[in-house]
């Protein structure tokens, strides 16, 4: 197989500095795939992360209002 000068760098980055784990060695691509499950729960936790985020927002934005300023 074929190695590519970024997996190169990589390999001899690990080498000189005795890395154990993987910092920024992942950059290299991956062969796996990710299943229909969990892609749609990953899109339902983003939307929900959303709705949260923009309510966590709007709240605070509240907060500067006086009362019966907006309806």
């Amino acid at each position: 197989m074929h190695r590519t000068d970024s997996e190169e760098e990589i390999a001899e980055f690990i080498r000189i500095r005795g890395i154990t784990r993987c910092p920024t060695a992942c950059v290299s691509p991956t062969q796996g795939s990710v299943g229909a499950a969990d892609r749609a729960a990953l899109e339902a936790h983003a939307v929900a992360r959303d709705r949260l985020q923009r309510a966590k927002i709007a709240a605070h934005a509240r907060s500067f209002w006086p009362r019966g300023f907006v309806n």
